[in-house]
């Protein structure tokens, strides 16, 4: 394997064995990165106000220690190069310079994020990369960048083979490695020529699918692959939803790695085209897959309700877990409830944590609210379904959405006049002050959910899912000799 690998052994009593983590080729996004991009909500219209002005939210209303570091200026910049060749910021929309930029977002304890393509011209025609990597890449580490978006527009048609965009994407990692400054480096190929079977030695994350847009399920000619390909899409395209993205994950679960993880895209949340149920299972699923976390809405003008959603400590624990892997659909079921949009569809997905808890989330993609259930035999199918140990035992469950943030309390904190975060707190949490790894060995309630019932040997995890919304539970076993407690 190119990678050096660490494995832990879970204890032989839990009956959990799995490898936990590979080491990042450059020690950065050990757990996926967290942040927020400006491209979702804004576009081309960047500025240094903007994103000085939302660092400083991102501070004030908690979200930096909640894990959200990366403060990342997308593409329309540039005012193209030097006589030298050397990549100008444009004056008017940066009247500082990007060293300023940069210097106020480290003082606020963020980190500074930027945008480059692989190709001649960025996806916006402005100056792009491909041919300038070594100086490009000390311009970003003169300027203090500490994350690279790097896109995949106008690239001069080096793409068509897995070595092809290899062999034109690690140019700019090597250039990024030379200057000495630790640069998380993050593809934006959209998953062409498969990247998930080569940018794990030369990248921190890589697109798997063409560009999200702001919809729970409705199909779009523009993103013509579904994930039914077995995931071999030649053209990844745009405008694609979160139900299509998600189930493109399925069949390159086991890509995903510490240091390596697949990005799903930026998050919707926020920008007005879902309900809240479909925002909850956009945002649970990115977590449960080990997808970077990157916020893209407007975070100055950020609603209660989106706050909350953003800001749920039990699902980002989910998200930072040491044992960084995408989740394994078991199941997927097509019903006949279909929505406007002629999609509907149920599927369960699951994730062993390194605690030896297990993520399960019930998906319900139909269009009406109907009860679901996995049986512990589905669970652990991989491990020999009723026959293994593992469906043999009783496991607590504990539902990851139901201390959600109260509105109430959501909109003290977007007006400044929340307490400070009380370390019983149920709905928030400061993963600066302690880990979320701290958190769960302490069982944070926080980071736990709320302790719902309890599943029996061979069992049945039971919930009512609301349309197009999610079930979301954390299991974990319980001591072998303890008394039977409720049941779901």
């Amino acid at each position: 394997m190119a990678l050096s690998c660490l494995f832990r052994i879970i204890a032989a009593t839990t009956l959990f064995v799995h490898a936990v983590w590979c080491q990042s080729y450059n020690g950065l996004a050990v757990t996926p990165a967290m942040g927020w991009d400006n491209w979702n909500a804004f576009g081309c219209s960047v500025s240094e106000d903007l994103l000085l002005g939302t660092a400083k939210k991102i501070v004030n209303y908690g979200l930096r220690d909640l894990g959200y570091q990366y403060v990342i200026l997308d593409d329309c910049w540039s005012s193209g190069r030097s006589s030298n060749g050397t990549l100008l910021p444009d004056l008017t929309k940066f009247p500082n310079g990007m060293a300023h930029v940069a210097d106020q977002i480290h003082s606020m304890g963020l980190r500074f994020g930027m945008y480059s393509s692989a190709g001649y011209y960025t996806c916006g025609r402005y100056a792009g990369s491909l041919g300038h990597e070594t100086q490009d890449a000390q311009t970003f580490a003169d300027w203090g960048v500490d994350y690279l978006k790097y896109d995949n527009c106008y690239n001069g048609g080096q793409a068509g083979t897995q070595m092809l965009s290899y062999n034109r994407y690690d140019v700019m990692s090597q250039a990024l490695n030379k200057t000495g400054r630790p640069i998380l480096y993050s593809l934006c190929n959209w998953g062409e020529d498969s990247p998930w079977n080569w940018a794990q030695t030369m990248a921190n994350s890589w697109r798997m699918s063409g560009d999200i847009y702001d919809s729970f399920s409705r199909p779009d000619v523009r993103c013509p692959c579904t994930g039914d390909e077995g995931y071999e899409c030649a053209l990844p395209g745009f405008h694609c939803s979160v139900l299509n993205i998600m189930n493109k994950m399925a069949s390159i679960q086991s890509k995903t790695q510490s240091g390596a993880e697949s990005d799903m895209d930026m998050l919707e949340v926020g920008n007005g085209g879902q309900t809240d149920d479909e925002y909850k299972t956009h945002f649970s699923m990115w977590a449960l897959n080990a997808s970077p976390l990157i916020i893209g809405t407007d975070i100055r003008s950020m609603t209660a309700a989106s706050l909350s959603i953003y800001s749920n400590p039990a699902v980002i624990a989910l998200n930072q877990d040491a044992a960084v892997s995408a989740a394994i659909r078991h199941w997927r079921y097509y019903v006949s409830d279909v929505d406007e949009y002629g999609m509907g569809e149920i599927s369960m997905w699951t994730r062993v944590l390194n605690n030896s808890d297990v993520a399960v989330a019930l998906v319900n993609a139909g269009n009406n609210s109907r009860e679901m259930n996995a049986s512990l035999a589905e669970i652990f199918f991989d491990n020999g379904a009723a026959r293994s140990p593992q469906a043999m035992m009783s496991y607590d469950v504990y539902d990851l959405w139901a201390y959600r943030m109260d509105n109430a309390t959501a909109t003290s904190v977007l007006n400044g006049t929340a307490s400070p975060i009380d370390t019983n707190s149920t709905t928030r949490y400061n993963g600066t002050a302690m880990s979320y790894a701290d958190g769960l060995a302490m069982n944070s309630t926080a980071l736990m959910g709320n302790r719902t019932g309890s599943v029996s040997p061979l069992g049945t995890l039971t919930a009512t899912v609301p349309r197009h919304g999610v079930g979301f539970f954390r299991l974990r076993a319980q001591p072998v000799g303890m008394k039977k407690r409720d049941e779901l």
